[in-house]
């Protein structure tokens, strides 16, 4: 049998390992997420992009200035809002993950600022 003190160590190797498993699994989910974002984005604006004669093809600014920029437009909010909802996600999960690691009494560094100020 092991002593005390080997079995601390074997316990806290396997957290370390769990850990960086979890956080492996956890960023290649959210590449995944975010090249299917991608992927759905690119298809959006293909199907709303209606298709003209520019005066000066091949220069993306002067097709923004066309009648039908709204797709466009739609697509840049779209992504704009993904992007601030996985941001806040992701903030959140930093947050909670911090909360269990240091023990759930215990707020986040950035909130003590926040008090204190």
């Amino acid at each position: 049998m092991y002593d005390t003190a080997r079995r601390v160590a074997l316990v806290k190797q396997r957290v370390r390992e769990n850990t960086r498993r979890r956080q492996r699994c956890e960023a290649i989910s959210l590449s995944a997420l975010c090249l299917m974002l991608f992927t759905a984005l690119a298809k959006v604006a293909d199907a709303l992009i209606v298709r003209g004669q520019t005066a000066a093809q091949g220069v993306f600014g002067t097709m923004l200035l066309r009648e039908d920029a709204g797709g466009y437009v739609l697509v840049a909010v779209i992504s704009f809002a993904a992007a601030s909802a996985i941001t806040a996600l992701c903030f959140r999960h930093r947050t909670r993950e911090n909360q269990k690691k240091h023990g759930t009494d215990k707020p986040a560094r950035h909130e003590k600022e926040e008090k204190s100020q």
